[in-house]
């Protein structure tokens, strides 16, 4: 079995279901609760991942054994540096080397986008998405956004 990952609009039904579930799980272990249906979209709407998409951006959906199990996007921010957003493996597929690989997949954009450097910005809770950056060659670097749920950012030169 092979982890494939494909440019997709962020509207399709593989992008959405993936998109919910990354959302249910960055907001229920925050709330330290299920987050509830009604959250979830509220979370979603407006959320700019509509920029997911050239000349803006792109969002990659991975599969795996032709099953949609990841997602991720990268974001332009301005002529030299990308954003990498919305990076998520869902729980059964983790293990098998897709954030790795999705991650490659996901400089690769960015490069061809223009970026000569990705940033990211996360919470603390999140050690093993933390662990995946660091251990990706991605370094502590001072904030370049704000926002409630962003307490520690990384960066990487491409």
């Amino acid at each position: 079995m092979t982890w494939n990952f494909s440019p997709e609009r962020v509207d399709t039904p593989a992008a959405t279901a993936l998109r919910r579930d990354y959302y249910d799980e960055v907001a229920s272990r925050y709330w330290k609760r299920p987050a509830t249906a009604a959250e979830i979209d509220e979370g979603l709407t407006d959320d700019g991942a509509e920029l997911l998409t050239a000349p803006t951006g792109e969002f990659l959906v991975g599969t795996f054994a032709d099953e949609p199990a990841a997602c991720g996007g990268v974001l332009m921010l301005d002529e030299e540096r990308a954003e990498l957003t919305r990076v998520y493996i869902r729980p059964p597929f983790r293990g098998n080397g897709g954030a790795r690989l999705l991650l490659d997949r996901l400089e690769t954009a960015a490069r061809e986008l223009g970026a000569r450097r990705m940033v990211l910005n996360t919470r603390l809770d999140l050690i093993e998405a933390r662990t995946l950056y660091t251990r990706h060659g991605y370094l502590e670097i001072p904030a370049y956004c704000e926002g409630p749920y962003m307490e520690i950012w990384y960066g990487k030169e491409l």
